[in-house]
């Protein structure tokens, strides 16, 4: 139905916008990662390897179509989002490691510690996350200092103990555990949903938008990260290898905790469903505008990869 709409109004289809933002990254990125001259070049080379050319760019897809909400640069908004894409390849590099998800495959291809060996993905994955905040902290990300340092400030509250890596560590500990709904939804909410919150929330930062925009906006993360997280899980249990781009049934085979398990299939993608519909209302004030986030929502739980 939302294609039909998009057609009827000449406004871009999502699928357009996503390629559109996709190509845009790419290129920042591969501008603010290059390959320096010396014997630091093989660590260069694992990092491009493991953000460049694959995933969707959803995390950076919410910075920049938030962002142009209030009409912000284009350029600034796409260096926050590739910084966004690096954090999120380093967690990747570090999730697939042998020590944690042990997992070989990412986005159809050899993990970087496959690629490379264990050592150089575990510098790689360092490296990313120290340029992320490198790129944040620089002028030409905004010209206003204080709205860098909230970037910075607001990443690392993302990234950090009470968020990602407090998530992964909470998931590790869940493995082969009894865990309540209530205890998976903060494990995942922290996993997971704190990055995709930061994303929708880093173009009001860069914006300078009201409290209660950014308020929305964080909301309307909230609940698309928690509606995406179960739509991975969905995918692993249903989903193939070659369709994710993953080797699937691991949650599954690890004893992971997750809402599938718990619920079943069919009580979670019902939950998946409530949790993108709560996230596309919270943006009903932005009115047309804010229409391809919308459509963002719908997205993410119908999703085959």
């Amino acid at each position: 139905m939302a294609s039909d709409v998009n057609v009827m109004t000449g406004r871009e289809t999502l699928p357009e916008a996503m390629a559109r933002v996709a190509r845009e990254v790419e290129a920042a990125l591969d501008d603010l990662l290059p390959v320096p001259e010396g014997s630091e070049a093989r660590l260069a080379e694992a990092m491009r390897y493991a953000t460049l050319g694959g995933g969707k760019r959803l995390r950076a897809f919410l910075v920049l179509e938030s962002a142009a909400l209030f009409k912000v640069d284009r350029r600034c908004a796409a260096r926050v989002g590739a910084a966004v894409e690096m954090l999120h390849a380093y967690s990747l590099v570090h999730d697939d490691l042998p020590a944690m998800d042990d997992d070989d495959l990412r986005r159809g291809k050899p993990s970087t510690h496959r690629a490379f060996d264990e050592a150089t993905a575990i510098l790689a994955g360092d490296a990313l996350q120290a340029r992320a905040f490198e790129v944040l902290a620089e002028p030409d990300t905004h010209s206003k200092p204080e709205a860098r340092c909230e970037l910075v400030a607001a990443l690392g509250l993302a990234a950090g103990a009470r968020g990602m890596a407090g998530g992964q560590m909470i998931d590790m500990l869940a493995e082969g555990q009894t865990f309540t709904v209530e205890q998976i939804i903060r494990l995942q909410a922290l996993k997971t949903g704190r990055l995709i919150q930061f994303s929708a929330e880093a173009g009001a930062i860069l914006g300078r938008a009201p409290p209660h925009q950014r308020t929305l906006l964080a909301a309307y993360g909230r609940d698309l990260g928690a509606a995406f997280q179960i739509a991975d899980d969905l995918l692993d249990a249903e989903g193939t290898t070659e369709e994710t781009g993953k080797t699937a049934g691991k949650d599954a085979a690890s004893g992971k905790a997750t809402l599938v398990a718990v619920l079943g299939t069919q009580r979670a993608r019902a939950q998946a469903d409530m949790l993108a519909a709560q996230a596309a209302a919270h943006l009903e004030s932005f009115g047309p505008a804010a229409g391809l986030l919308r459509d963002l929502a719908a997205f993410v739980v119908a999703r085959r990869q």
